[in-house]
């Protein structure tokens, strides 16, 4: 498949408003790290020395900002990648007796500005897992098939489809009335700890309710057009970059199309050798590479790839003009993973990247790597610039990162 730019031509038919263009946010998390060495720069400011791996993205140089020496705290869990759970929620001891999830960071924007979107968000992922959880700490599965999410975001389907669709709409509807009702007679019989547990079951089932309900308004108005055509799912599992891509390409239209304003992407790794030329180790056994020279040669080949493909996501972004400035201008993208050091399963002073959104970029802004700041700092300035008012979110504290600012 080779991938054209954006034109003109391609933009689909939207008509013309001299209202300001929407704010959008992006979050991506590379489940087996990236090797540090390779991508933190060794200076602060604007005129560091590029890394191997933000070479891949030098068009973009005044377009992020590095941020090192953050991490979620206590991340200890069942599992060295048990912090993947947590990335965006930046919930404590994930996995261990007793944890339960908290909401992410995309889930508490989408509850405030999903409403105005077809798709209040999209929760998308190469292997199924995914970072989006609920309030109540229950995982959103992600959806792997940029064919299937291509059908959903801009297939029409026919008049019977349609019915059937708000027919099983509305059937949702009734049997959430009738869950309702039966929950409320319920209520007057539970002890404390059983009506808090019943609470939260019941924002839960008003929560889909509202979905349920803007749901039914969006299935009557037509889907937006465009040019591009259905893409093919890639057959081997082990395309992973290829995989990346094309997931990236539906996520620009989809973005374009202002069909979502908020998406989550989750990049998992492979037990398995992935194809790029020069590798032949399996990915999950690169990223412990015990400091191993020529596994680490092996791995650089596998994040510079992620790292490219990155950059196509972030020129195609920046190619599509809205309201005088571009569509990376209006999106905020963030770009990780939940480990800073994969091969001892470290999870402090994870890789964070923030590219476009509207702000002054400041080339690397280095916090101390030995005493972290709170990642969800950074997630706080990111829902603030979504619309939302809060001033804490998850392990946050009232420190600002100092250097990031909005333009």
């Amino acid at each position: 498949m080779l991938s054209l730019p954006a034109l003109d031509a391609m933009s689909p038919l939207i008509a013309a408003t001299s209202s300001p263009s929407p704010k959008r946010f992006v979050a991506m998390c590379a489940g087996l790290g990236f090797h540090g060495p390779y991508l933190f720069p060794e200076t602060t400011g604007r005129d560091y020395e590029l890394t191997p791996y933000l070479s891949k993205l030098k068009n973009h140089r005044d377009d992020f900002t590095v941020l090192s020496g953050l991490s979620h705290p206590e991340q200890q869990g069942n599992n060295g990648h048990a912090s993947e759970l947590t990335w965006l929620t930046s919930a404590k001891r994930p996995g261990l007796a007793g944890f339960k999830n908290t909401i992410s960071l995309d889930q508490l924007i989408a509850d405030q500005i999903g409403i105005e979107t077809r798709y209040p968000f999209l929760a998308l992922s190469t292997s199924g897992r995914s970072m989006s959880w609920t309030a109540t700490g229950v995982e959103i599965p992600g959806e792997t098939s940029p064919a299937r999410l291509f059908k959903a975001l801009f297939i029409e389907g026919n008049d019977q489809e349609v019915a059937a669709e708000v027919r099983q709409l509305q059937r949702g509807r009734s049997i959430l009335d009738t869950v309702l009702g039966e929950a409320n007679k319920l209520e007057r019989d539970l002890g404390p700890r059983d009506r808090e547990k019943l609470e939260e079951y019941l924002a839960a089932v008003r929560n889909l309710e509202s979905r349920l309900q803007q749901s039914q308004g969006w299935t009557k108005k037509p889907k937006p057009r465009v040019d591009a055509k259905p893409p093919t799912d890639v057959a081997d599992r082990n395309e992973a970059i290829e995989q990346q891509r094309l997931m990236y390409d539906m996520m620009v239209l989809a973005l374009q199309t202002d069909s979502t304003r908020t998406i989550t992407f989750q990049l998992s790794g492979l037990n398995a050798v992935p194809v790029i030329p020069g590798v032949k180790t399996d990915w999950h056994n690169l990223s412990h590479h015990g400091k191993d020279p020529a596994k680490i040669d092996e791995l650089k080949l596998i994040e510079e790839a992620e790292f490219a493909a990155f950059n196509e996501f972030l020129t195609k972004l920046k190619a599509i003009e809205e309201n005088g400035k571009s569509l990376l201008d209006h999106t905020a993208v963030l770009f990780g993973s939940n480990l800073g050091n994969a091969s001892s399963h470290d999870w402090h002073n994870v890789p964070v990247l923030l590219a476009g959104g509207g702000y002054k970029h400041a080339g690397h802004i280095a916090r101390d790597t030995q005493n972290n700041t709170p990642l969800a700092n950074l997630f706080v300035s990111l829902a603030q610039r979504m619309g939302v008012e809060t001033d804490r979110f998850g392990s946050s504290t009232a420190e600002s990162i100092t250097g990031l600012e909005l333009s």
